[in-house]
């Protein structure tokens, strides 16, 4: 009945999907704008103090060239990997499978990955999905003593399935410090469901499910 209960139900959905698009527009919009301002001006800050430093005579001008070209050269990589923390270029060109198997391999414990998607789903699905592991191996490194991780999942009846396992030490407790708390809810914004299994001595298991669509096939 317009008006009714079950309209707004309907018009809350439709919000917090307009919602989830506004956020990763605009975290697109600053990634863009690091990486075709801030970035580019840093890389010509970084080969000016190169060239400066190899027409500096020896001494200590050129000793506080080489300090502050080395400086540079260590905030543009902080940057760039600021840019690739923001939206990371290979998840936008590639989608989950491929942005998942970069996070395993930048990861400090060994991580197997057996993901299995034929195609691309929402934006905002594949986003919150790789935050989510990226927050999980990074908790895997810091705080599980794990020797290995293991990413697994797929699409399976309308919902994007993802497990992160690790043979750690386990305990680990979702609501201190672990940075899934805020992941969770934006997991919920999506219909979906974020989970911890965490007994002492372990296994840690984080699982999530989120509601979703193909928006394309890979060919």
């Amino acid at each position: 009945r317009e008006g009714g209960p079950e309209a707004r139900v309907v018009e809350l959905a439709r919000s917090r999907v307009r919602l989830v698009d506004a956020f990763e527009a605009e975290r697109r919009r600053i990634e863009r704008d690091l990486h075709d301002g801030a970035q580019q001006r840093l890389v010509a800050l970084t080969m000016a103090l190169g060239l400066a430093r190899l027409d500096a005579p020896p001494g200590p001008l050129a000793d506080q060239l080489a300090k502050a070209h080395g400086e540079a050269g260590r905030a543009l990589e902080e940057l760039r990997e600021l840019i690739h923390g923001i939206h990371p270029k290979v998840l936008a060109d590639y989608g989950l499978p491929a942005a998942v198997a970069d996070a395993a391999d930048r990861s400090a414990v060994p991580v197997d990955v057996a993901l299995e998607l034929p195609g691309r789903l929402p934006r905002a699905v594949e986003a919150a999905a790789y935050f989510v592991v990226r927050e999980a191996l990074a908790n895997v490194g810091r705080h599980s003593g794990a020797e290995r991780a293991e990413i697994s999942g797929g699409h399976r009846d309308g919902r994007l399935v993802l497990r992160i396992r690790d043979d750690g030490r386990g305990g680990a407790d979702a609501a201190v410090g672990s940075g899934l708390t805020g992941l969770a809810d934006r997991v919920s914004v999506l219909d979906g469901r974020l989970s911890l299994s965490s007994p002492p001595g372990g296994p840690t298991l984080l699982s999530v499910e989120i509601p979703c669509e193909w928006t394309e096939r890979f060919a």
